[in-house]
């Protein structure tokens, strides 16, 4: 038995009404489906308001070690690493020049001290001369009044103690010149040895070597660095720090330190010192985050980390701060209302590091906040109908 055939002229519409009918169970299943959410409300947490700022390991002191003079470097005593101490030797330069120096000088000194000892002892002859010339003058002079001897004897008696005087007043300026002779043969001794000592390159300061910058055999020359020694004891993150948070900063608030080689450990700290000019370029100020206590192992220029506290807050209202966009100036949450979304203003306080922001005002504790991908979120749109994934 045959079946009575569809009419042609009405397969054509059925097909595009099941095609049409398709096509819609998919896009309500699909494009028109609502879109799934997650929802978070504002819970109760403690926060810790923090800035931000990356640096290198600096010693706050740092000297550069050179010579006085300039000379070859024939012995170093120190290496990068050394403790030492202050007054230590570091360092010997070539000092066979100024050797012979002191040693030219320190003749010239003994010679000028036996000149002046010779001249010294001819004052003693010249002034015992003096003595007996007068006794004899004094003599003739009294015998001369009782008309004993003679005027002309009297006369030769008075002119050679006249000549005793003046033997013993040359002898005695000799002694002055011989003296002044002294004294500065003396200085340049002084001077002498005091370039010789300058071959010696002695610590300035106790600290840790963390360079040499010439070996032996190099010429060192004033201004040259041979070493550069840093003073362990303050040791600290020259930190830069958007100038934004300048207000949030104080000296002496507590910070964490990471660094490159231990970017687990947490290593207290705390702010010592505040730039008071910014980078034109970076608008970054420099903030010093001092070790407390000191780092055990320096690690001078190595990169790190750091986060100073600038506040904290117990058990405050919160939220994760991925669920806050913003509109210009304003802070915003989508809430879930009767499964659609609505954009709500609200004012947020602290946010720290953990990822939470204080929520201040603009909703309550119950309200469901709508939390999806970033991509998704850059969609949320007034009014869309969204599933919360439970």
């Amino acid at each position: 038995m045959n079946r009575p055939s569809f009419p042609a002229r009405l397969r054509r519409p059925l097909l595009w009404l099941l095609a049409a009918l398709g096509a819609f169970i998919v896009l309500k299943f699909t494009l028109l489906a609502p879109m799934s959410v997650r929802a978070v409300a504002v819970g109760k947490r403690d926060l810790t308001a923090q800035v931000y700022g990356n640096g290198t390991v600096e010693a706050k002191v740092v000297v550069a070690v050179s010579s006085k003079v300039t000379g070859r470097i024939e012995e170093l005593l120190a290496d990068q690493g050394d403790k030492v101490k202050e007054g230590q030797l570091l360092a010997k330069l070539e000092s066979e020049d100024f050797r012979q120096q002191v040693l030219q000088a320190q003749a010239q000194v003994n010679k000028g001290e036996a000149s002046l000892a010779m001249e010294r002892a001819d004052l003693l002859k010249a002034q015992a001369n003096l003595d007996l010339t007068r006794k004899s003058y004094e003599r003739a002079k009294a015998l001369g009044d009782q008309k004993m001897v003679s005027q002309q004897e009297v006369d030769e008696q008075s002119a050679a103690l006249e000549v005793a005087r003046k033997e013993v007043q040359r002898v005695e300026a000799v002694i002055e010149a011989a003296r002044k002779d002294l004294l500065a043969q003396k200085a340049n001794l002084a001077f002498a040895g005091s370039r010789k000592n300058d071959m010696l390159i002695l610590a300035p300061q106790d600290g840790v070597i963390i360079s040499r910058d010439l070996e032996k055999g190099a010429t060192a020359a004033p201004g040259l660095p041979i070493f550069r020694l840093a003073d362990p004891a303050v040791v600290w993150v020259k930190a830069d720090v958007d100038e934004s948070q300048r207000q949030a900063l104080a000296v002496g608030q507590e910070a964490s330190i990471y660094l490159r080689s231990a970017p687990n450990e947490k290593l207290p700290g705390r702010v010592a010192r505040i730039g008071l000019e910014s980078d034109r370029v970076t608008e970054e100020i420099e903030v010093d985050v001092l070790f407390d206590p000191p780092l055990a192992n320096l690690r001078f220029g190595e990169q790190a980390e750091v986060f100073v506290v600038t506040g904290a807050k117990k058990n405050v209202p919160s939220l994760p701060v991925n669920v806050v966009t913003s509109k210009g100036k304003k802070r915003l949450v989508w809430v879930i209302e009767d499964g659609r979304l609505a954009a709500r203003e609200i004012v947020v306080g602290m946010e720290d590091r953990a990822g939470f922001v204080e929520v201040l005002s603009g909703i309550g504790d119950k309200t469901e906040i709508a939390f999806a991908p970033p991509e998704k979120m850059m969609t949320f749109k007034d009014g869309m109908r969204v599933k919360v994934e439970r």
